[in-house]
């Protein structure tokens, strides 16, 4: 039977600065999965239009919104932790499923 503290199907939530970071890392998450959610929409329309050679061009300008779209990503994550930290004062930890 495994042991109810177990970290690894319940991750710890901490919240070192109350509700508000809760709400900062809310806002900052669903930034990133609305994005992820494009990023995948604009490879799959491209990779259909890359069916015709006529729409081929337009496939190849959402492949490139798509790859743009990917450093956003990582603008997302550095947004989140500046934002905490501006907050905090101090370092804060990386969240454990940091999106």
């Amino acid at each position: 039977m495994a042991d109810s503290t177990d970290s690894t199907s319940d991750p710890a939530i901490e919240l070192r600065l109350g509700d508000r970071e809760l709400e900062i890392s809310d806002r900052y998450e669903t930034a990133s999965i609305a994005n992820d959610v494009l990023i995948g929409l604009w490879f799959i329309v491209g990779s259909v239009l890359f069916f015709s050679e006529q729409l081929a061009t337009a496939g190849t300008w959402l492949f490139l919104i798509g790859s743009v779209q990917m450093t956003i990503r990582p603008a997302i994550r550095l947004a989140r932790r500046v934002h905490l930290r501006r907050l905090s004062g101090e370092r804060t930890t990386a969240h454990p499923m940091d999106f």
